[in-house]
């Protein structure tokens, strides 16, 4: 048992020592970091694709794709065209003709008195002189009257029709402003009249 002890003994000497010498004789490691890897750019860094600008020749704010005049300055709500103001019509309509006699409205006249009343509610903020006129036959107070009721027929008519009548003002004239000669009756008939002029 002594030989045991004194045996463990000299191994575990000879074990230790060689562990101090092996340790002592092995070169150094260098310990080094290795480099820190580069950061990528994140995406808010990233440079942004410029925006397509879409060409507006006439400059109203509305591209040349989408717009129906590309070369004249509208609005969006007319596609990109100009906006057209309805030019003021004459109103010098001189065919609202009546028989011998009579204030009462031919119906040839009905079509033309349609057309007037549509073109009268493009203006509704416009007034208009309806001027009454009669031929020659008979006398000359009877001719006058005759001519205010033609001018007040032509007001119920266009009325009837949605115009309103404080725009219209009826006027007579009898036979003191005949279009053409009273002569001959085709003359007379184109006399019997109404003429519808803007104020």
């Amino acid at each position: 048992m002594r030989n045991f002890k004194s045996t463990f003994s000299i191994f575990a000497i000879a074990v230790f020592t060689a562990m101090v010498l092996f340790s002592s004789c092995k070169p150094k490691k260098i310990i080094s970091q290795a480099p820190a890897a580069p950061v990528p750019a994140s995406v808010q860094d990233a440079p942004k694709a410029a925006a397509v600008v879409e060409s507006d020749t006439d400059g109203d704010g509305i591209p040349d794709s989408k717009d129906n005049c590309p070369n004249k300055a509208g609005s969006s709500v007319n596609g990109g065209c100009p906006e057209t103001v309805a030019s003021e019509p004459t109103f010098n309509y001189k065919n609202i003709l009546f028989e011998f006699n009579s204030s009462v409205l031919k119906t040839s006249s009905y079509a033309v008195l349609d057309e007037i009343a549509r073109e009268m509610k493009k203006f509704s903020s416009m007034s208009f002189n309806l001027n009454g006129h009669s031929s020659a036959e008979g006398t000359e107070q009877r001719n006058m009257t005759l001519s205010i009721d033609r001018a007040t027929a032509v007001k119920s008519y266009l009325v009837t029709a949605g115009i309103n009548a404080n725009n219209l003002i009826t006027k007579g004239f009898g036979e003191s402003m005949p279009l053409t000669s009273n002569d001959t009756e085709s003359g007379r008939q184109l006399n019997r009249r109404v003429e519808i002029r803007k104020r």
